[in-house]
C-alpha cells in the first residue's frame, strides 16, 4: 500500500475555539497500546492533545480521549516515510501553541532469524524507531527552544536496550540507539530548560508481538505488563524529572542490571525471543 493511500496530511491543524489555557502534549504512535495510555495520561492530568499515527485507529483513540474534556487533534501520518515526517512537524508548528510535553513512542519490532527475515521490514523499522524519532525530535527541540518555555520529552525506549537481542537483533539495536540519544539529549537540554526521560517497558500487553510476528515465541506466549502501568510508570518518571525509568513488573529490572553480564542477559533474550520456543511451554502454540 503506498504512503498516500495510508497517511493523511492535515495543512491546517487547529484546535475548536481559541487556546484553552491547557498545556499542550503530542504523542507519536499513540493509536494503541502504550502510545495510547500515555496520550490517556497527559489527558487525566489536564493536557490538550496532538496525536498521530500510521493506521487509521488514531481517529477512534481521539474520540475516547476527549472524554476526558481536553481538545484533542488526531492526524494520520506514516513515519516511515520521510515527507510524512516533515508534514507532522509542520501540524506541530501550525498549530501555533507552545508544546510543553511530548512522547515519542511510535516504534514496531521484528523478529526471526535474521538471514531469513526480510530486509524491507527491518529498514521500516529503522526508519519509525529510529530515523523518525531523530527526526521529530530535532523540529520539537528547536521548537521548544523559541518558544522559550522549556519542556519534557520522554522517549520509549525498552528493557531491550540494555544488550544485544538474538532474533530480534535489528529492534534491540534500534532500541539500544533511542536509549543512548535520549539520555544525550537530557544532558544537553538541561540548560535549555527541556527534561528528557527514556521509558524502558518490558515485554508488554499490546499487539506488539503479533505484528512482530513473535506469537510463537516464549515472549510472545507469557504473561505480559498492563500497558496502562507502564504508562502511568512513564508519566510518572517524566514529571519527576527522572533520567529513565524501567516500567513494568520486577523482572524487567533484572534485564537491565549492570550486576548479569551481557552474555547471560544475551542467552536469556535469545530463549524468550527464538522462533517456535513457545511450543516448548505447556499450553503455547504448536507449528
Amino acid at each position: 500500500m503506498s504512503s498516500e493511500n495510508k497517511s493523511q496530511t492535515y495543512p491546517d491543524v487547529r484546535f475548536s475555539g481559541s487556546a484553552s489555557g491547557r498545556p499542550l502534549a503530542v504523542v507519536t504512535g499513540a493509536s494503541s497500546g502504550i502510545g495510547y495510555e500515555l496520550a490517556i495520561q497527559f489527558a487525566r492530568h489536564g493536557y490538550d492533545l496532538l496525536i498521530v499515527s500510521g493506521s487509521d485507529a488514531i481517529d477512534n483513540a481521539a474520540a475516547q480521549l476527549k472524554d476526558f474534556n481536553v481538545d484533542v487533534v488526531a492526524v494520520r501520518h506514516d513515519l516511515t516515510q520521510e515527507a510524512e515526517v516533515d508534514a507532522f512537524c509542520n501540524d506541530i508548528r501550525a498549530i501555533g501553541r507552545p508544546i510543553a510535553a511530548a512522547a515519542l513512542n511510535a516504534g514496531v519490532g521484528v523478529g526471526g532469524k535474521f538471514y531469513e527475515t526480510d530486509l524491507c521490514r527491518e529498514l521500516d523499522l529503522i526508519k519509525l524507531n529510529v530515523v523518525s524519532t531523530v527526526h521529530v525530535a530535532k523540529h520539537l527541540v528547536q521548537y521548544m527552544i523559541e518558544q522559550g518555555e522549556g519542556g519534557k520529552i520522554l522517549f520509549t525506549s525498552s528493557v531491550a536496550a540494555a544488550a544485544p537481542g538474538p532474533y530480534e537483533a535489528v529492534y534491540a539495536a534500534s532500541k539500544a540507539f533511542v536509549q543512548s540519544f535520549a539520555l544525550a539529549m537530557r544532558h544537553e537540554l538541561k540548560e535549555k530548560g527541556i527534561q528528557v526521560t527514556s521509558l524502558q517497558p518490558g515485554p508488554t500487553d499490546t499487539n506488539f508481538f503479533h505484528r512482530a510476528d513473535m506469537d510463537n515465541t516464549k515472549v510472545g506466549v507469557s504473561e505480559k505488563d498492563d500497558p496502562a502501568e507502564v504508562a502511568r510508570q512513564g508519566f510518572e518518571a517524566l514529571m519527576s524529572e527522572k533520567d529513565h525509568v524501567v516500567a513494568g513488573s520486577a523482572k524487567n529490572h533484572m534485564m537491565t542490571t549492570d550486576l548479569i553480564p551481557d552474555a547471560l542477559k544475551i542467552s536469556q533474550h535469545a530463549d524468550m525471543a527464538k522462533p517456535g520456543g513457545a511450543s516448548n511451554i505447556q499450553g503455547g502454540p504448536r507449528d
